[in-house]
């Protein structure tokens, strides 16, 4: 499969599998007479591997290990879950993150009159230095 078919099967932009190639979370495809990219089955699996932990939120850096993980056939499925655990850490983290962002937005408009006055809580909140 040419670099087109890989993109269109998996719903990737060809730059991002490039990308991926780049860093070392596929393997190099082969190469046509012409130098064009050859994908096989393999790559397209792996892609599809990487485009799924991308969707659940891991980095590049996480989906290597998961990668490097998944071709290690004598693995410990203790590294997976520690990843994971790790990642859902992070995930939680942000939530309770979005959550303060959320209540302070709120907070801030309904303090806010939203009317013809000038005065704007959430302006003179967005302009305090102390954030």
């Amino acid at each position: 499969m040419n670099i087109g078919d890989v993109a269109a099967a998996t719903g990737l932009p060809a730059k991002t599998i490039r990308y991926y190639e780049s860093v070392g979370l596929i393997d190099a495809p082969a190469r046509s007479d012409g130098n064009y990219r050859r994908y096989d089955g393999r790559q397209l699996q792996t892609l599809r591997f990487i485009q799924h932990a991308r969707q659940l939120g891991f980095s590049i850096k996480e989906v290597g290990a998961l990668v490097a993980l998944w071709r290690d056939q004598r693995r410990a499925s203790a590294d997976v879950r520690r990843l994971a655990l790790e990642h859902l850490d992070q995930i939680d983290a942000r939530i309770a993150e979005l959550r303060r962002m959320r209540q302070t937005l709120q907070s801030l408009v309904e303090r806010c009159h939203g009317d013809h006055r000038p005065d704007c809580p959430i302006l003179d909140e967005l302009a305090e230095e102390n954030h």
